[in-house]
Formats: C-alpha cells, structure tokens, sequence
C-alpha cells in the first residue's frame, strides 16, 4: 500500500486495473453508515406513515441513481475525476463556478458525518466531543492520503461487515410495535411525499460528482453498461435499505433521532466498543469520500491559475488544510442537527441538479462520449476558458428554482401556491437538459465533438 501518486490527471491505460463489480461495493458501503440511517429519519419528520416514506424512499433512490450511475460510466471512458471534465461544459475557468457550490457540498456532508459519529461515541469514548471530532478527522485523513486502492478496500470490508450489523438491527427493528396505521394507505400528503421523494433523489446525486473518480482506474475497454448496473444497484441496495431502517427506527422508537448511532448500536445489544469501533468505522468510510472529493476540487480549481504538480507533499498539505477547516466547521451546527441537516439537502439539491444535467446532456447527447483530454487541461484548447452558455444556464436554472422552493427557510411563490409542494428539482433536471442542448446545438459545432480522446 502506497500514497496515491495521481491526483486530477489522466491514467494511462498501463496503470488501469480492475473489475466494475468492486463498483457495487463501494456504492453499497458508502451508503452503509448512520448518516444514511438519519437520512430516513426525515420522511417521518415531514410528516409521513411508514407506507409513504418507504415508497417515497424507493421512487427516490431508483430515479436519483439513475444519474449518479450513469456519471460512474464515465470513469473508465474518460480517465479523469468527475469535475474536472466538468470544464468541457463549462470551460477551464468557468468549472471553477460549479466546483465552488461542489466544495461546499463536501464540507457540509464531512459536517454531518462527523457530528453523528461523534455525538455516538461520546458515552463510550474518553475523550472529549472535540476530541471525537478531532480524532474522526485525523483517521480519515490518513486513509484519503492514501487514496484510491485504499478507499476501494476499506469500502468492500465495510460493506461484509455492514450486512451484518444492519442486517441484524433490522431484523429487531421489525419486532418493534407501530401503529397498524403506519403501514396503511392512510396519512398521504402530496407535499410531503414529492419532498421525501426529493431528499432521496438528491441523496443519491450527491455522489455524482465524485462518482467518476471510483471507476477512472479501471481499463478503458470495460463495459459501460456493467459499471452503470454495479454502480446503480450498490448505490439503491445501500441507501434504500438504511433509510428505510431510520424510517423504521424513527417510528418504533421514541427519541431515535436524538442519537442515531447510540441508539442503533444499543438495538443490537452491541458493547460501547464495538459502537465505538463500527460508527467510527462507518462514519470513516464515507467521510473518506468527501475529503479526498474536497482535494480533487481544490486541485481543479488552482491548477487553471498556477501550474501545480502534485506531490505526495502537496497531496498532504492540501488535504491536511481541508480536513482541518472541515473539523473546525463540525461546531456549527451541532444545536438542531436534523433542522439542519433537511435545510443542507434541500439547499445541495438546488446547485447540484443543474450541474448533473448539463453535465449528462454534454456526454450523452452532445459529444456521444468522445472528448479530447488534452484540451481539458489546456485553457488555450477546444474547451475555451469559459463557456457562457453553461454558465448562463447553470444561473438562469438557479433563479427559476427560487419560486419553487420550500424550506423552512424559504418559500417561493408557487410552492405556496401548489400548498408546499417543492418542485425545485424537477425544474433544476428540465431546463438546463433542455436549454443548454438546444443553446450548444445552435452553434456551428459543438467543441470537441469531433475531436479524439
């Protein structure tokens, strides 16, 4: 086991290895962890039976996967972490605008994580809460400065060691009494439903844009197709599965959400070491993800600006700095987790839907998959510095969201017109889809398309 010597450049074929079916355990095993377990905590918290935020669980996560899957297909093709090819839509310079919302994205999933873990292990763990927070932020900095092949084996154990355990707690968790109610047709709320709906659709897209760089080492002659299908079924099996247990949990038993971890671990019967050792284990595993995300973006940000070339030094330094501004926003939202957390999701979703949609239409429909890699590194290349017509869109797309929001921070018009119903998410999917196609296909050529990867 070595330091991860790539960062944001292309891999050679001569250094791609692999399998697409090691996919369907790392989307599996991000997904197993008590983050997503509070996940399903928020169905209910709208307002929602069992019945409903199961079904709204399942519509989500297969409808939101669909697009997280289809950016794992670009890895092997491409080459590249996810953002970075973001600049053949967007330009050199102007992927850093969408990459920007992207960090804050990683910062506030590394917040989350962390305050669940450690609000788990404080009974348990000598240390003070900032200590637990510290150490959480220590271990998972080491296991991104290793990298890929590391992340890729922590994530097969943990997805073993995870059927396990949640296999276990909720086989228990269906022995808990509910009201028959709760599993009735009774109780549906349109509002409520398309915003459950909502959450586990942008649950699953907030893997998108790192998605790619899980799957760029694996040979460029892999079937498109398997590493779609591991990648989607990993990801619905996972999430599905553990929002659905927090739903359950929520339901069954009084307080649940006040300490998710805690109160999962103590379900099983579990020792406060083994809550200890598995909540760090599982809160380690998917922070990884969001750490070694946040690196990749800032490398994609100042290499247009400066030329950088990354070494394990530099790999250590940026992600150390990361880390520590990451833990040191851990003490922000610690008050009222769940408010937060709803607010978090719903906010993501605004500035990432728009991005995945351009992103998608760009490969799929526009260039059919053929880019020059080169030119993505180059700001003098095919790709331009900046191409207004995403940028145009991106922003246009966010303004038209703003009337069909509904937060408990805000509510636009029309969501209070249609009696609270958000349909941001729709819009941000839509328009750009439909915008940015027929705004580039209007042009003379579209960049790149011609061109040789």
């Amino acid at each position: 086991m070595q330091i991860e010597n790539r960062s944001i450049d292309f891999i050679p074929e001569h250094e791609r290895y692999g399998e697409p079916r090691s996919l369907f355990f790392v989307w599996f095993g991000a997904n197993a962890n008590i983050t997503t377990v509070a996940a399903g905590v928020l169905p209910i918290s709208l307002g929602l039976n069992l019945f409903w935020s199961a079904l709204s669980i399942l519509i989500g996560c297969m409808i939101g996967a669909i697009f997280m899957a289809s950016h794992s297909a670009q890895g092997p093709r491409l080459g590249i972490p996810q953002m970075i090819q973001s600049r053949a839509q967007f330009g050199v310079f102007g992927a850093v605008v969408p990459l920007l919302f992207v960090m804050v994205i990683y910062l506030g999933f590394f917040v989350s994580n962390t305050l669940l873990a450690a609000q788990a292990v404080a009974a348990a763990s000598p240390l003070s809460n900032a200590g637990n927070i510290a150490l959480l932020g220590a271990v998972c900095f080491l296991v991104a400065l290793f990298g890929y092949q590391l992340i890729h084996r922590l994530q097969k154990a943990l997805s073993f060691a995870s059927i396990l355990v949640f296999g276990a707690a909720t086989v228990l968790a269906l022995t808990l009494p509910v009201a028959p109610e709760q599993w009735s047709l009774q109780g549906f709320n349109l509002a409520s439903f398309l915003a459950s709906v909502s959450i586990a659709v942008t649950w699953q897209l907030s893997y998108a844009p790192y998605v790619a760089d899980y799957s760029r080492y694996l040979p460029s002659n892999t079937s498109t197709r398997q590493v779609f299908w591991y990648s989607y079924l990993g990801t619905v099996l996972g999430g599905g599965w553990m929002m659905m247990l927090g739903a359950i949990l929520a339901q069954a038993m009084s307080g649940f959400s006040d300490n998710v971890g805690l109160n999962l671990v103590q379900l099983v019967g579990g020792s406060a070491l083994l809550m200890f050792a598995f909540i760090l284990y599982g809160q380690v595993a998917i922070n990884v993800f969001n750490l070694y995300g946040a690196f990749m973006s800032t490398v994609t940000v100042i290499e247009p600006f400066a030329a950088l070339k990354v070494t394990p030094a530099k790999r250590a330094g940026f992600m150390l700095v990361i880390c520590i501004a990451a833990t040191g926003l851990c003490t922000l939202a610690q008050d009222d987790f769940i408010q937060f957390f709803l607010n978090f999701i719903f906010f993501m979703s605004y500035f990432l839907i728009p991005w995945t949609a351009i992103n998608l239409i760009d490969y799929y429909a526009l260039r059919k998959g053929v880019y020059k890699i080169a030119d993505i590194f180059d700001a003098r290349g095919i790709y331009g510095r900046v191409n207004w017509i995403a940028i145009g869109v991106f922003f246009s797309t966010i303004a038209l969201e703003v009337p069909f929001m509904n937060t408990s921070l805000y509510t636009g018009p029309i969501a209070t017109a249609l009696q609270g119903v958000d349909l941001a998410w729709m819009v941000g999917l839509v328009f750009p889809a439909i915008s940015y196609y027929w705004l580039m296909s209007r042009r003379n050529a579209v960049p790149g398309v011609t061109a040789k990867v």
